[in-house]
């Protein structure tokens, strides 16, 4: 058995079968839709659900992030069994899930003080934070020690981007989440605002008519982005219950990149689903870890 354990708060949205390929532990999120009751996201909750409550009813759900308690019931028995741990966290600027994982690593390094954990700030999230956290997965199970690991994460965090659009403004509003995104308020009917996940912020880019014309359009954000050969990266499309577009999608960047998608879609949970609603759909990707 592996020494190392990799973990992510489950903002990361990656699929149960890769969770269960490279053995990754998630800390879930919780999320309510009347203040009073909280489900444990992807656990008491399915994501299906989830969107099905979204388009059927008025509601604007809340998320409630992992406690200190949570991360330490997570980490104590693996501790215990003498495991490192490298916990990965949604971006800090919207959330305090790192935090809360910090402080429980603080606490639990004064019992153990020879444990080994490692929390880490993703600067990402939804299928962003998926690849960042798998390019660790993929790194432990190529032989890198943990220290070797975190060191290249560093760096490869920061070449992490999404490129996506969101049906609508509404429920970023909502979440108090729209902060520079507030550019791209008003306009049009069926305009379709554009954004960037880049270095754990959401960054407008612009507007574009139309769901079709907004597919093409985050593909050519990404090559803006993307400086070289498109097979230096590891891919994934996120979405939000609109599967169909997502299979049009990749198959447009798979025919005009030469590459192939590995991971199955990465269904975006309730944790960022909260904030952005049905509907939305995106490009992430990351530089391959024996690529720098």
């Amino acid at each position: 058995m592996s020494e190392l354990i990799i973990m992510s708060d489950s903002s990361c949205d990656i699929p149960d079968s890769v969770i269960k390929e490279y053995n990754i532990k998630l800390i879930p999120y919780y999320v309510s839709f009347d203040q009073k009751n909280y489900y444990k996201e992807r656990i008491e909750l399915s994501i299906k659900d989830f969107y099905e409550k979204l388009r059927k009813e008025n509601v604007f759900p809340k998320t409630s992030l992992p406690s200190v308690d949570d991360y330490m019931n997570a980490f104590t028995p693996l501790i215990q069994e003498g495991k490192g741990i490298i916990c990965f966290c949604l971006t800090s600027k919207f959330s305090g899930s790192y935090q809360a994982a910090v402080n429980a690593k603080n606490i639990l390094l004064e019992e153990y003080p020879d444990a080994k954990i490692e929390v880490i700030n993703s600067i990402q999230a939804t299928g962003g934070q998926g690849l960042v956290v798998l390019q660790a997965a993929k790194m432990q199970k190529a032989g890198y020690s943990m220290e070797e690991i975190i060191e290249k994460i560093e760096v490869l965090k920061e070449t992490a981007r999404i490129t996506f659009f969101v049906d609508t403004l509404e429920y970023l509003e909502k979440g108090g989440r729209i902060g520079k995104v507030s550019a791209l308020i008003g306009g049009v009917l069926n305009l379709k605002p554009l954004i960037v996940v880049r270095d754990g912020e959401l960054i407008p880019y612009g507007k574009i008519r139309g769901r079709k014309k907004a597919l093409r359009k985050i593909i050519e954000m990404a090559e803006e982005i993307i400086t070289d050969d498109f097979s230096n990266y590891d891919y994934c499309i996120a979405q939000s219950d609109c599967e169909e577009e997502a299979v049009y999608l990749r198959e447009m960047i798979e025919k005009e990149w030469n590459i192939k998608i590995e991971y199955p879609f990465f269904e975006i949970g309730t944790t960022i689903g909260t904030n952005t609603g049905p509907d939305v759909i995106g490009i992430c990707f990351i530089k391959k870890y024996d690529r720098i």
